[in-house]
């Protein structure tokens, strides 16, 4: 196995248990790996610190273990099992949908796996995830048995592409009679159909679950606006509220058809779908229309270099969801940017709302589900940050 030497007293945060080497912090490499093998790292004085995926680019080797042996053959089976355990409290009773295995938060960085109703959907966000994708797969069967109705690759678009690799998205396994059509996922008793073959990411958002719920709880006799959103989740948890209407606006029309279907699917006829682009839709309401509203965008910042342009962009959507939302009102914000951490993302809100002049309070501090375990040496896992707002 390629050895990594890291320069002297840049061992410290592999020490504390932090799953990144970055290249800056090597001083020798010992052998010619190729992306994606299999390295160990030692200190400068010749210790053993931990193996894991070698890679080209600032993050130089994501790692898999501190002290086992991931060439094991029982390690992919024994990782995966130890995620389901965890999931076992996380999910409740009503729920046949969660993240199985959340990267870094599970001790497997690169690795991505939704499961749906027995299916599980996968993403190799690195190139030593995507050439051990057999194996992953091999110890899904083992861990479900003959629950297990197909296992799918969503690798298509991440990282693994810029090695020159083929990313073709398909199924690596099919039981027989499998049906894709009538797999219906179901969250806390609410029903909704899933496209991963097709939608973004793996084709739902699982990790806003606790926050759908809370939705849930707020919405009674209210109107409720939900922009950029996706395949209708807020929207079909505020009509079980007891919501008056729900508007939902998404600029995706597949992703509008997919709302239309999850709410005649959970019985729902007070709803109106726009395709729009949100931040447009959002600029010709009126002030007070809505009594609450859910601002969920996709990513602003993928990269530090976007930041900034980022936070102002956020602000200028928050400030108008503050100034248009009715007195008595409450809003939902989110920014699922890693890059924005929960200092930076409280800032820009508390300057929107400065910007409105209008009085608000935060009444809760919103984050992914527990199904998205962020590892606690690892606090970039925390990539989810939302604030609850009471406008008066």
């Amino acid at each position: 196995m390629t050895k990594i030497i890291l320069k002297r007293g840049r061992e410290e945060s592999l020490l504390r248990f932090h799953p990144w080497v970055f290249s800056g912090a090597i001083a020798n490499i010992v052998g010619n790996p190729a992306e994606g093998d299999l390295v160990s790292v030692y200190s400068s004085e010749g210790e053993y610190i931990a193996s894991g995926h070698y890679q080209i680019g600032s993050i130089a080797v994501r790692v898999l273990s501190f002290s086992g042996n991931p060439e094991d053959p029982d390690f992919w089976f024994n990782s995966i099992r130890a995620a389901l355990e965890l999931r076992k409290s996380a999910i409740g009773p009503g729920t046949n949908c969660y993240r199985l295995v959340h990267g870094e938060g599970d001790g497997l960085p690169g690795l991505i796996i939704d499961y749906y109703d027995g299916v599980c959907v996968l993403q190799a966000h690195s190139v030593g995830m995507f050439r051990n994708k057999k194996q992953i797969a091999e110890a899904l069967k083992r861990v479900y048995g003959s629950s297990l109705k197909a296992v799918y690759d969503k690798s298509s678009g991440t990282a693994p592409y810029k090695a020159g690799l083929e990313l073709i998205d398909g199924y690596m396994y099919k039981a027989e009679g499998f049906d894709a059509s009538q797999t219906v996922a179901l969250e806390n008793g609410h029903k909704f159909i899933v496209n991963w073959e097709e939608g973004q990411k793996t084709g739902f958002f699982l990790d806003q679950r606790e926050n759908r719920a809370l939705v849930e709880r707020f919405a009674e006799g209210r109107k409720v606006l939900n922009l950029f959103c996706y395949t209708g989740g807020f929207s079909v948890y505020a009509l079980s509220g007891g919501a008056k209407h729900v508007d939902s606006v998404d600029s995706s029309a597949k992703a509008m058809s997919l709302v239309e279907k999850n709410i005649k699917l959970n019985g729902f006829t007070e709803h109106t779908g726009y395709c729009e682009d949100a931040i447009d839709f959002l600029g010709k309401v009126k002030e007070g229309a809505y009594d609450l509203m859910i601002v969920d965008p996709p990513a602003f910042a993928k990269h530090r270099g976007a930041l900034k342009n980022a936070l102002r962009a956020y602000q200028r959507l928050n400030a108008a969801a503050i100034s248009k939302v009715a007195p008595g009102g409450y809003v939902f914000t989110f920014s699922c940017s890693q890059v924005v951490d929960k200092e930076a993302f409280a800032l820009m809100v508390f300057s929107a709302a400065a910007q409105t002049g209008r009085k608000v309070r935060i009444v809760g501090r919103l984050m992914q589900g527990q199904d998205h375990p962020v590892n606690i040496y690892h606090p970039e896992g925390e990539y989810l940050k939302g604030l609850l707002l009471y406008i008066e």
